[in-house]
C-alpha cells in the first residue's frame, strides 16, 4: 500500500517479493518504481524514458528491468541504461528505510555527476547523424569522453528520430520539434561539434582520414584519433519506367516526410511496397484522413511476408482495409505515367511542387490512377565510401563494430558479429546498440556488453496497434502460432526448421507484451525454446524468472 505527500511516498516492504519490483502511479500521472533485493530497497522513475510505459508491466530479469513496450533495459541497482532504445538511464530517488516500510523522497533524487575527463586529448570524428552516430556520441559523453567530438550529416537536421517519420510524423500524431534526439540543443549541451549538409567523398581507414568534398568540388581532409562511419542507408529506386517524374516520392528523411505530408492532400495515393515503409505510410496517411483514396501495390500474396506468417498478414490487411486501404497483389509496375499536374508543396507558404504523375500501368495492362506515387521498395546500405575494402552488402566488423584498431563502422552498414551469427539488420534498436557498444569500445569499457550479448528488436506501428518482433528468423514459415490475429491478440514462434527440438529464434506479438520480453530475455541468454517445448504448454514468464535468479 502507500500513501502520498507532496513529495514523499510510504510503501509497504512486504508488498515487493525478493528480487522483484513494483510500481506505483500517483495522483500526478507519475509513476515510481520500487525494486527489491533482500533488504535493499531502490527507488526510481517508474515511466520508461523513451515513451513512458509504466516498467512496472514489464518484466525484471536477474538486474534487468526490461519495458514491456520496446525492451529498452535498465540496471535495476542503480537506473543505468543497459539496452535501448531509450537513450538515458532512470532518474533514481533517494528513500528512508523505516522498519516495515521505505519512504520515497521524490524531491531529492540521486545525482550521478559525470567527469568527462577520459582520454582527453583526442578526437573522435563520426560520419553520419541518424540513430548510430547520435548514440555513439551520446554515450561517450555520458561515459566520461572528455575529447573532441566532430558530427559531419549529410542531413540539414541535427540528429532526429527516423522510425517516427512514418509511425507519427505523417499521421499528424507529433511535431517536427519533438523527433529531435537529446532536444534542440542536444549538440551543444553535450560539446558536439555539429556539421550539416556535408558530404563526405571518402573514408581512407588506414590513414583515420575522411575527405569532405563541398558544393564547388574542393576537397578537405580531417583525421581522427577514433572514426566512427554510420553512414546509413539510401531507399531503392526500383527500375520502373517514369520512377524519376515529378510526384514520386521515398521516404527516408524529414525533407521526405514534409513533401509526401504537404503534397498528398485530396490526392491519389499509391504505394508500392508491403513491408514495414509502405505499411506505416498507409496507416499514417488514413490516420491523418487528407488523402483522396490509398492504394497499396505489392509484388507478392500478401503483407511483411518475410516477417509474419500469412495468418497474422491476413490480420493485418483486413485492419488496413477496414480503414480503406485498397490492395493489389501479385502485381508488378511497369510504368508510372505522366501528366502535368500542378500541386501545393506545403500549407503555408507560396512555394509550389509539380506532380506530374497520371497513375501506374501493371504487368497485366491494368492501370491505376493517381496523383502521388510514394517507392517503398527497401534501402541498400551507403557503402560506397568504403568500397575499396568491403562489399556492398555491408561492412564486415566484429562484435565491438571494429573494422580496424580505431576504426569503426555501424548502423545499416554494418555486417557485425552477434550471438545469432554475422548479418547487417536494418532497424533503429541495432542502430542504437551499435552505438552503445562504439561508445564503449572507445572508452574501453568492459562493463557495456558486446554485439554478442545482445539480440535484434523491431516494432510497427499502424493504427495505434504495435506489431513486436524479437530476434531473427530467415523465414516465417516454420512457425507456431497461439492466439488470434484477427482480434489483434497473438503470439507467434519462429524456427530454422520443422524440428521438434529446434529452438525459436525469433517471436512477434500483437498484444502479448510481456510473453515477449520474456522470450527475448530467454533467447539473449541461449535458453529459447524448443518446438517440443512450446507445444507442451511451456510458461516463458515464469521459465525467464527461474533463468535470471
Amino acid at each position: 500500500m502507500t500513501k502520498a505527500m507532496i513529495n514523499t511516498v510510504t510503501i509497504t516492504k512486504s508488498d515487493i517479493p525478493n528480487g522483484g519490483m513494483k510500481s506505483y502511479k500517483q495522483d500526478d500521472d507519475s509513476i515510481i518504481l520500487i525494486t527489491r533485493d533482500d533488504d535493499e530497497f531502490r527507488a526510481f522513475d517508474g515511466k520508461c524514458p523513451h515513451a513512458g510505459a509504466d516498467l512496472g508491466d514489464g518484466l525484471r530479469c536477474g538486474h534487468r528491468v526490461v519495458c514491456p513496450w520496446h525492451h529498452a533495459s535498465f540496471d535495476s541497482r542503480d537506473g543505468s541504461l543497459l539496452e535501448p532504445i531509450a537513450t538515458e538511464g532512470l532518474t533514481q530517488y533517494e528513500l528512508i528505510n523505516d522498519g516495515d516500510n521505505v519512504t520515497v523522497d521524490t524531491s531529492a533524487k540521486i545525482n550521478k555527476p559525470i567527469e568527462n575527463d577520459k582520454l582527453t586529448d583526442t578526437h573522435t570524428i563520426i560520419v553520419g547523424g541518424g540513430g548510430a552516430g547520435f548514440m555513439t556520441a551520446h554515450q561517450l559523453r555520458q561515459g566520461g569522453y572528455g575529447g573532441k567530438i566532430t558530427m559531419i550529416s549529410k542531413d540539414d537536421k541535427a540528429p532526429y528520430n527516423r522510425p517516427l517519420l512514418s509511425k507519427a510524423f505523417l499521421a499528424g500524431n507529433i511535431d517536427e520539434d519533438k523527433l529531435l534526439l537529446g532536444g534542440s540543443d542536444w549538440a551543444s549541451s553535450n560539446d558536439i561539434d555539429l556539421h550539416l549538409n556535408q558530404t563526405v567523398s571518402e573514408v581512407l581507414p588506414n590513414e583515420a582520414t575522411i575527405v569532405i568534398e563541398n558544393e564547388n568540388g574542393d576537397s578537405t581532409r580531417q583525421t581522427a584519433d577514433f572514426l566512427v562511419v554510420a553512414t546509413g542507408a539510401s531507399p531503392i529506386t526500383p527500375p520502373i519506367k517514369g520512377a524519376d517524374i515529378d510526384g514520386v516520392y521515398t521516404l527516408r528523411s524529414m525533407a521526405d516526410a514534409k513533401l509526401i505530408k504537404a503534397a498528398s492532400h485530396d490526392q491519389r495515393m499509391v504505394i508500392i511496397g508491403t513491408g514495414f515503409i509502405g505499411m506505416e505510410t498507409a496507416s499514417a496517411l488514413a490516420q491523418a484522413g487528407t488523402t483522396a483514396s490509398i492504394t497499396v501495390i505489392g509484388q507478392g500474396s500478401r503483407v511483411m511476408s518475410n516477417i509474419v506468417s500469412e495468418t497474422v498478414s491476413n490480420a493485418l490487411i483486413k485492419l488496413h482495409e477496414e480503414k480503406g486501404i485498397n490492395f493489389v497483389f501479385d502485381a508488378t509496375v511497369n510504368e508510372i505515367t505522366k501528366i502535368e499536374r500542378q500541386v501545393d508543396k506545403d500549407g503555408d507558404s507560396n512555394n509550389q511542387a509539380f506532380s506530374n504523375v497520371g497513375g501506374v500501368t501493371l504487368a497485366n495492362g491494368e492501370h491505376i490512377d493517381a496523383d502521388i506515387v510514394v517507392l517503398g521498395t527497401g534501402v541498400s546500405p551507403r557503402t560506397e565510401i568504403l568500397h575499396e575494402i568491403n562489399d556492398p552488402d555491408g561492412v564486415q566488423v566484429d562484435a565491438h563494430l571494429q573494422l580496424r584498431d580505431g576504426i569503426y563502422a555501424l548502423g545499416d552498414i554494418a555486417k557485425p558479429t552477434n550471438q545469432m551469427g554475422r548479418m547487417r539488420i536494418e532497424h533503429w534498436r541495432v542502430a542504437l546498440q551499435h552505438g552503445m557498444v562504439t561508445a564503449a569500445a572507445i572508452l574501453n569499457d568492459d562493463n557495456v556488453d558486446s554485439l554478442e550479448a545482445r539480440i535484434p528488436f523491431f516494432w510497427t506501428m499502424q493504427y495505434g496497434k504495435s506489431l513486436r518482433y524479437s530476434g531473427h528468423a530467415a523465414t516465417p514459415d516454420h512457425n507456431i502460432l497461439f492466439g488470434t490475429p484477427d482480434t489483434l491478440d497473438y503470439i507467434e514462434y519462429y524456427f530454422d526448421d520443422e524440428g521438434e527440438n529446434t529452438r525459436a529464434s525469433a517471436a512477434s506479438t500483437l498484444g502479448r507484451d510481456k510473453e515477449l520480453v520474456a522470450f527475448s530475455e530467454l533467447l539473449r541468454r541461449g535458453h529459447a525454446p524448443t518446438r517440443a517445448q512450446l507445444n507442451a504448454g511451456f510458461d516463458m514468464i515464469d521459465q525467464a524468472h527461474a533463468l535470471s535468479r
